[in-house]
């Protein structure tokens, strides 16, 4: 017969025993096991936010609020993986997340219409990103990139990366000669992952900077982001 010391260490023993499963299952849900949807807070939304920014899909506030932008960039993630883009961070969604690595997206055609892109496309892209963007960060630079190619995509505008960078009155580079200096090695880079499918104006056909822009026009485009010191919108 167990002595009524040992009921109580074993009874301390389970009790221990418990806690320490349910603090292991609190801290699981912390780390990133827990589903995620709009209105969601807390540092397991950091971790979101934060694994989302260094592979290049999200470009706010790393603040544990799960809001419209954190939504916007989980769907954009989503898509790309090809994980239903509903916007909820599900296993899927974090498995996703936990294998992938900056550059690690899935490659499309961004300008499918027609079959439109050619092998110098990536060329005549970064001159121009380059003639247009240097200075401005890496994503400021593939961002620029996006543009050009969501108009080619666009019935806008000329459904060719050459006849959107060379549309007239388009561009300051193309104008003032820049775009003809040979391209640098980041925007080179910032060609390729534009045409592998990043954009991280979500869409935007236009940018401009704010404090150089003359054109009356361009201040009636609703602006949707800033990178760098230029804004995008459409």
């Amino acid at each position: 017969m167990l002595r009524p010391q040992g009921i109580k260490a074993i009874a301390l023993i389970l009790m221990l025993a418990s806690f320490v499963v349910f603090v292991g299952m609190d801290f699981m849900e912390v780390i990133g096991y827990r589903t995620l949807t709009y209105g969601s807070r807390g540092d397991d939304v950091r971790l979101l936010q934060s694994k989302l920014s260094k592979i290049g899909y999200y470009h706010g506030k790393v603040d544990g609020d799960f809001g419209w932008q954190t939504q916007r960039s989980v769907k954009w993630f989503q898509g790309r993986f090809g994980i239903n883009n509903d916007g909820i961070v599900g296993n899927k969604t974090w498995v996703a997340l936990n294998k992938a690595v900056p550059g690690n997206k899935v490659t499309q055609n961004t300008t499918s219409n027609n079959n439109k892109v050619s092998s110098n496309d990536v060329t005549v892209l970064a001159k121009m990103i380059s003639g247009e963007a240097r200075g401005e960060p890496y994503i400021g630079q593939v961002a620029v990139g996006a543009v050009i190619l969501n108009r080619v995509k666009s019935k806008k505008f000329p459904n060719t990366v050459y006849g959107v960078c060379f549309q007239p009155g388009a561009f300051v580079a193309a104008v003032d000669g820049q775009y003809f200096s040979p391209p640098t090695a980041s925007a080179l880079r910032a060609a390729r992952d534009a045409l592998n499918g990043n954009d991280p104006t979500y869409g935007a056909l236009y940018y401009w900077n704010p404090v150089t822009a003359t054109s009356k026009w361009i201040w009636s485009r609703k602006i949707s982001l800033t990178i760098g010191k230029h804004v995008f919108g459409n």
